[in-house]
């Protein structure tokens, strides 16, 4: 997905004379052929994400469209305030690409995993906040990046996702249905959205048919596509690899509460806490119980306690 990110700054880079690329202490040959070729809009800064994001508000203040690349962690805690002071308030076009979302630097420890990262986006005003599922998705949300209006965070996944889009239309604040249902919603974002798709498989492997929404833009979220898809179930599940506070299933829940949709909701998530393991990230999410077969039994065990059995 990160190679599809890259590819796509430079191919619009190609077409828009207002596009430069910043990053912020990456590995060599990030985006070599852009460096090559148009250099002048190709920017490597230091270690110092704060000034990174300066730099772009200063750039996105002069006509450009900055598109901002380092590891989500450091592009979210370490320069929190600038990102909502600098570009938020003043509603700058500046593109927030965030490597390694949830459990992906699971290896380097907490101060790696960005798990929070989702619910300190959506916090902030005029920030549109997106976690594609797959390359072919994240190539059509750079697409529609250019052209948005304010900031943006694109959280980026590890790499080798599963292609489960295909040839859906893709547009910024619209939901996109995997898999329809009669028994229970799934209601993913990111790459959870595939594991989502799976324990789906597996249930119906059980009698329980479900359905599963991708929610590629959690702000704005999709309003209507969410009532529309919990409407008459018995179960609505979100799942994220996010801590379960202030992201996706504290968007879901706002949503049903205030619209008093009336339908059970379980939040699948990471704990509250910091990671204390240092295992790949799919070694986190099973942990977690976030892989499909985890997702299955929780559903599974949920619906018979709602039936009373």
């Amino acid at each position: 997905m990160r190679k599809a990110a890259m590819q796509s700054i430079y191919r619009l880079a190609q077409r828009d004379p207002r596009v430069v690329f910043i990053g912020s202490d990456l590995g060599a040959g990030t985006l070599d052929e852009m460096r090559e070729t148009i250099p002048e809009r190709w920017i490597m800064e230091g270690v110092s994400e704060a000034n990174v994001i300066g730099m772009a508000a200063g750039l996105a203040m002069e006509g450009f469209v900055p598109y901002v690349n380092t590891i989500a962690t450091f592009l979210t805690r370490r320069c929190y305030e600038q990102i909502a002071i600098d570009l938020c308030l003043h509603n700058l076009p500046v593109r927030l690409i965030a490597t390694g979302g949830g459990g992906v630097y699971a290896p380097l420890g907490p101060t790696h995993m960005a798990v929070e990262d989702l619910a300190i986006m959506r916090a902030l005003p005029n920030m549109t906040v997106v976690a594609p599922v797959d390359p072919f998705e994240m190539e059509r949300a750079m697409d529609a990046s250019l052209e948005a209006p304010g900031p943006m965070y694109l959280r980026i996944a590890k790499g080798g996702e599963a292609v489960v889009t295909g040839d859906a239309e893709f547009a910024l604040g619209k939901a996109v249905r995997l898999r329809a249902g009669r028994d229970v919603a799934f209601v993913g974002t990111g790459v959870m959205s595939a594991r989502a798709l799976a324990a789906a498989e597996l249930l119906a492997a059980d009698g329980i048919d479900a359905a599963v929404l991708h929610v590629h833009t959690l702000k704005p979220l999709d309003v209507a596509a969410l009532e529309e898809a919990v409407r008459g179930k018995k179960l609505v599940v979100s799942v994220e690899e996010h801590t379960r506070v202030g992201g996706l299933g504290s968007a879901v829940a706002e949503v049903l509460a205030e619209r008093g949709a009336g339908v059970p909701l379980l939040r699948l998530g990471l704990a509250d806490r910091f990671s204390r393991d240092y295992g790949n990230q799919d070694h986190v999410l099973s942990v977690a119980g976030l892989q499909p077969v985890d997702l299955r039994e929780r559903v599974r065990e949920r619906l018979l306690v709602g039936a009373g059995v």
